[in-house]
C-alpha cells in the first residue's frame, strides 16, 4: 500500500467566522480493513458545512472536524476486506454513512471528517463508480442534494404526473434538485427566489412559474384556479413558513429538510386539520436511492447547476460566497 507523508486539509478547530476555516498540513491516514482512501478531486459546499463552521446551539460537533458532505474522486489504497474497490477507480462520495432511520446515521463533515481535503478515509459502502460522462466538477456537487430532494419528492411526498409543486429558494442547491426531479416526474413547478435573476434562471430550467417570495401563496392560490398546490417543498423555514402552507390545497403535502432562516417556526394550527395537511421531515436518504440518481444524472435526465468554482485554499471566499445568499446552484472547491 503506497504510504504518503502529509497532505492538505481545512479543519474546523472552533466554530465562528470564515477565519476558523484553517488549511493545515496533517497525516495521511490509512484504511482500516473495510474502508477505502480516496484522493479527492472535487467536493462542493451545502448549507450544513455553513451550520459545522458557525456552530448550532444545543448540538456538539465532533471538533477538530474537516468539512464537506459532497466529493468525488479516485481511490488509492484499499482496506483488506474493502472487496470489489480497487486503487485507480472514480468514485462519487455518499455524504450519508449508513441509513438516516438508524440511530448511528452519519454524515459527512458533520459526524465525522468530510471532503475538503486531498485525501479521506470511507467505508466501503459510500463509494459509488463515477459515470464516465460526468467531469469532476459535477460528479463532485450533487450528492447531497440530490439525494435530499429525492428523499423529500419522490419517498416522502409521493410526487406524481401534473401536480403542481412549489418550490420555495429556487437557486439552492436543494431548490434545483427539487424542481430537476419534478420536471422528469411531470409535475408543473412554481418557484420562489429572491432576485428577478434567479428567477429567470428558474424559469429557464423549465419552472412554468418564477415569483417573490412575498407573492407566492396568493399568486400560487391564482395560478391553480384558487385550488392550491399538492406539495411545497420548503427547506427555509420561518421566513417562508407560513406562505407555504397557504398555498397548499386540501389534502396536500409540505415536505422540509431544514431551515436556512432559522428552526423555530409558527403557524395556524387550524390549516393543518382544517385542511387535513400532511407535514414531512426528510434527512439525506437511502444509498439505493443516490445510486439512483447517479444513473440519472450520468444519462443527463438530471443536471447539477454549478455556481462557482474555488481552489481549496480560498475556503473562506467559498464559505462567503455561500453565506452572501448570491448562488444559483453549487459552490465546487478543485483540489
Amino acid at each position: 500500500m503506497l504510504r504518503l507523508a502529509a497532505m492538505r486539509a481545512v479543519v474546523i478547530r472552533e466554530h465562528g467566522s470564515f477565519d476558523k476555516l484553517l488549511l493545515e498540513d496533517l497525516p495521511v491516514p490509512e484504511p482500516g480493513p473495510d474502508e477505502v482512501r480516496v484522493r479527492v478531486k472535487t467536493a462542493a459546499l451545502n448549507h450544513l458545512d455553513t451550520w459545522v463552521r458557525r456552530g448550532i446551539e444545543g448540538f456538539r460537533f465532533p471538533l477538530p472536524i474537516t468539512p464537506g458532505c459532497d466529493g468525488a474522486g479516485v481511490i488509492d489504497a484499499v482496506g483488506a476486506a474493502a472487496h470489489g474497490l480497487e486503487p485507480g477507480m472514480e468514485v462519487i462520495l455518499s455524504p450519508g454513512i449508513g441509513h438516516p432511520l438508524d440511530r448511528d446515521y452519519g454524515i459527512l463533515g458533520e459526524t465525522r471528517d468530510g471532503t475538503c481535503t486531498e485525501f479521506i478515509i470511507v467505508p466501503r459502502e459510500v463509494c459509488i463508480p463515477k459515470p464516465e460522462s460526468l467531469d469532476w466538477a459535477t460528479a463532485g456537487c450533487f450528492s447531497l442534494t440530490f439525494l435530499t430532494a429525492w428523499h423529500m419528492l419522490v419517498r416522502n411526498a409521493k410526487v406524481q404526473p401534473g401536480e403542481w409543486v412549489g418550490i420555495q429558494a429556487a437557486g439552492s442547491g436543494v431548490g434545483i434538485a427539487a424542481a430537476e426531479i419534478c420536471h422528469m416526474f411531470g409535475a408543473r413547478v412554481i418557484v420562489t427566489a429572491s432576485t428577478e435573476e434567479k428567477r429567470q434562471r428558474a424559469l429557464d430550467m423549465g419552472a412554468e412559474h418564477a415569483l417573490p417570495y412575498e407573492e407566492f401563496a396568493r399568486e400560487a392560490r391564482r395560478i391553480t384556479g384558487k385550488r392550491g398546490l399538492d406539495i411545497v417543498v420548503d427547506h427555509v423555514g420561518p421566513t417562508t413558513w407560513e406562505s407555504s402552507v397557504a398555498s397548499l390545497r386540501k389534502g396536500g403535502r409540505i415536505v422540509t429538510c431544514g431551515g436556512t432562516s432559522g428552526h423555530e417556526i409558527t403557524f395556524d394550527v387550524r390549516h393543518l386539520f382544517f385542511k387535513s395537511l400532511s407535514f414531512l421531515g426528510s434527512t439525506m436518504g437511502a444509498l439505493e436511492d443516490l445510486k439512483r440518481v447517479v444513473e440519472h444524472v450520468g444519462a443527463g435526465r438530471l443536471t447539477p447547476v454549478i455556481d462557482s468554482q474555488f481552489a481549496l485554499a480560498d475556503i473562506g471566499e467559498a464559505h462567503r460566497r455561500l453565506a452572501e445568499r448570491a448562488v444559483f446552484g453549487k459552490v465546487v472547491i478543485n483540489l
